[in-house]
């Protein structure tokens, strides 16, 4: 504990020192934000009047979450420097997840009232968060009410849900329709359109611009797919199979990350989602060590271009190999040490542009060790993971890193200085990452060292000066 106090302590310093002022009070864009993503009913249950046969000992049932719960613990999240909140989807619904919807104009009933949404909402934007809502449209309840009047809009699917047909025009206005008053409404910033990748791409172009019309909002896929005009970011393919492949265990090949961080620059990235498995269970197959896999996982996510999609859950590496396993009801009374860590990185990203949009270039990837720098005109930082069975050692020369700096260790390590070959000589434990911060070099100010060696010297003396009297009294008393 004391080292965890220790740590957050110099990390709260470093950052009061090294980070621009301007930087903490910027707008954010969706390129700069963080997102917390969760299902209500996996959140937190705080009122019981809406617990309608509530299980919470059934993952595969409503477990009794509620929008007043999600407002009441806000700070779970924003105390660990989550900028947007994914709440999934908030509909009349057959099911906990929201995605069998019956009525998009009304609430889930286990969820709560208009009013109570509606406080939820201001809750997070008192909190400077965003909030982003879920649209399932391809697995829709077969007792969704248009389908009562307009069965001619819909597809039945193998599991007898319904996927509506978004290229037919008159679903399309009547989804647009919808959301905009939706959106008029409750001021939401943004929505993640569900099965992104079998939607119409002339209506995910209409309804972005309709729902850009009413006020700035995201509109985000949940799928890995390419680029689609509409979208203001996507899950960019492969993204999750190589974050996994790469920190499920150790000495695996990082050859996979370099590409990826060549393609993420404003798009989304996770290391898992609410549609499958935990990478937890990733770990567990090869029988890892969950703390140690995602803390290099986190810095890897959270230090390298993208939009970061978090899911709930992982800082307290929750595990599950398929919903509804994978949905646990949040624990908030977690052991502290991947939410510290987490804290402490979106403590650096969010305060820093350069860890955010900066510019990204490789300096190694070899032998499970991978080093990279993020960079703007004003700022320089490192990482470096080390994702091996072995202590690394390399020398990076003043090209990469300039004459007469100085890498500052926020995490693990002490300062590195300039050789006197010029090179910078960084040596990193096994399974271990840190984040340095490059500076110019901070020289030893021998004027404060002399005062305090002047005051070493006098209290030395006092205390011989008080020892020889103490001496001199106990003489004269035995006379």
């Amino acid at each position: 504990m004391k080292a965890k106090w220790i740590s957050s302590m110099i990390t709260a310093v470093l950052l009061l020192t090294i980070v621009q002022p301007a930087y903490a009070e910027k707008e954010y864009e969706l390129k700069d934000e963080l997102i917390y993503d969760v299902l209500v009913d996996r959140y937190f249950n705080k009122k019981i009047d809406n617990d309608y046969e509530v299980n919470a000992l059934d993952p595969t049932t409503f477990n009794g979450g509620d929008f007043d719960g999600m407002a009441s613990e806000l700070l779970f999240v924003k105390d660990m420097g989550f900028t947007a909140l994914s709440i999934g989807s908030v509909f009349s619904t057959e099911t906990y997840d929201g995605k069998k919807v019956l009525d998009y104009t009304e609430f889930e009933r286990h969820f709560g009232t208009k009013e109570e949404f509606q406080t939820l909402v201001e809750e997070i934007h008192e909190q400077d968060m965003k909030v982003i809502v879920d649209i399932p449209t391809q697995q829709v309840s077969a007792n969704h009410i248009w389908a009562v009047e307009n069965p001619q809009w819909f597809t039945k699917n193998e599991d007898g849900s319904l996927a509506i047909d978004t290229s037919n025009l008159e679903v399309q206005k009547a989804l647009i329709t919808t959301f905009t008053e939706f959106n008029e409404t409750y001021q939401v910033d943004g929505f993640r359109l569900q099965d992104a990748d079998k939607i119409d791409s002339q209506f995910v172009r209409d309804f972005s611009k309709a729902m850009k019309d009413i006020r700035p909002s995201y509109i985000l896929s949940d799928r890995e797919m390419s680029e689609k005009t509409g979208f203001d970011a996507v899950v960019i393919p492969g993204v999750e199979e190589t974050l996994r492949a790469a920190y499920k265990n150790f000495d695996q090949d990082l050859t996979g990350i370099k590409t990826l961080m060549k393609q993420s620059e404003n798009q989304l990235i996770q290391v898992d989602s609410l549609l499958g498995s935990r990478f937890t269970s990733d770990i567990v197959e090869v029988k890892g060590f969950p703390p140690t896999r995602w803390k290099l996982l986190l810095t890897q996510l959270l230090t390298m271009p993208g939009i970061p999609v978090i899911q709930y859950g992982s800082e307290s590496a929750m595990n599950g190999v398929a919903p509804s396993e994978s949905h646990q009801i949040l624990d908030m009374a977690v052991d502290k040490e991947l939410v510290d860590h987490i804290t402490n990185l979106t403590s650096l990203r969010n305060s820093s542009e350069a860890l955010r949009t900066g510019k990204v270039e490789v300096l190694h990837d070899e032998d499970g060790w991978l080093v990279y720098k993020r960079s703007n005109d004003d700022e320089t930082w490192v990482i470096a993971i080390n994702n091996s069975s072995s202590t690394k050692t390399i020398n990076l020369s003043a090209d990469v890193i300039g004459e007469n700096q100085e890498l500052q260790g926020l995490f693990e390590s002490d300062i590195v200085r300039q050789e006197d070959s010029g090179d910078y000589r960084v040596t990193q434990d096994r399974e271990i990452a840190e984040v340095f911060h490059v500076r110019e070099e901070t020289k030893l100010n021998t004027a404060y060292i002399a005062t305090l060696a002047i005051m070493y010297i006098v209290f030395m003396l006092f205390l011989w000066f008080v020892w020889r009297k103490g001496k001199q009294r106990k003489a004269d008393a035995a006379k």
